[in-house]
């Protein structure tokens, strides 16, 4: 998803530590790594896939349209809705490649109604304009962080995951484009990317938790929303297996730090 050189599918385990790394850990709390995501259903965030033909519907912004691209959207009527309040929805287009994200979405007789909306070309590095959301608070693209079950079952995750903190301050580093915190340096900025550290042992950890696990070592994962501390995203997929996901439950949060992938911008 998006070229190779993209900051999604940066390989960051050479970077350096930023100064702030303790500090940010800190911020986030002392608990340990939890997947929000696994066989039930109300845990995860669905994605669909439709066909290039896929009829475009109208999308009516209830909240954030000046930051939102504009519809119609070829999403279904049907697709899938995140459980829970942020009801995200997340198309992907074949032959057009671009992905289409909603935030706070309901459908309705003939389209959707959704808090914000926005469009990503997979074949493109562009970032969202300057201080624009998107589906997630970061401005970043919800899809690509989430960890799938058919990469992870293929051995390997080759782009950086998504994950939330209770409180972040008001900067972001890109690819972010949108801050959604308070002024307080002490706090991490949305973008900010974490490492599983080098040193963190794995070979205790077997399956889909070990795939996790050397991914966050090699490409990290994005502070990406405002929400439970250590809580890092996946596709909702009946096919979890849950006990093995369990195993992330026993990585502490001592074991990550911040490296340094570009400037604070405010």
């Amino acid at each position: 998803m998006f070229p190779a050189d993209n900051a999604w599918n940066r390989d960051i385990s050479g970077l350096a530590v930023r100064p702030e790394s303790s500090t940010w850990v800190a911020s986030v709390g002392a608990s340990n790594l939890h997947p929000d995501f696994g066989s039930n259903p109300s845990y995860g965030i669905p994605f669909v896939v439709v066909a290039a033909n896929q009829p475009p519907v109208a999308i009516n912004f209830t909240a954030y349209g000046g930051e939102s691209d504009p519809g119609p959207y070829p999403i279904p009527l049907n697709a899938p809705i995140e459980a829970g309040s942020d009801a995200h929805v997340l198309a992907v287009q074949q032959g057009a490649c671009k992905l289409y994200e909603m935030y706070g979405a309901a459908p309705t007789a003939n389209g959707w109604n959704a808090a914000s909306g926005a469009v990503f070309d997979l074949n493109s590095n562009a970032l969202r304009p300057k201080y624009w959301t998107s589906a997630d608070a970061a401005g970043l693209a919800v899809l690509a962080g989430l960890a799938r079950y058919d990469e992870v079952k293929s051995g390997r995750i080759s782009h950086a995951l998504r994950f939330t903190v209770p409180s972040s301050q008001r900067a972001f580093i890109a690819p972010a484009t949108h801050f959604a915190g308070s002024i307080n340096a002490a706090l991490p900025p949305m973008g900010a990317r974490f490492r599983l550290k080098a040193n963190f042992d794995v070979t205790g950890y077997t399956g889909d938790a070990k795939v996790i696990l050397n991914a966050l070592k090699q490409y990290g994962m994005l502070v990406a929303d405002n929400g439970s501390g250590w809580f890092v995203s996946g596709a909702t997929d009946p096919r979890w297996n849950d006990t093995d996901l369990d195993q992330l439950k026993r990585v502490p949060a001592s074991a990550f730090e911040v490296v340094d992938t570009g400037p604070l911008q405010t």
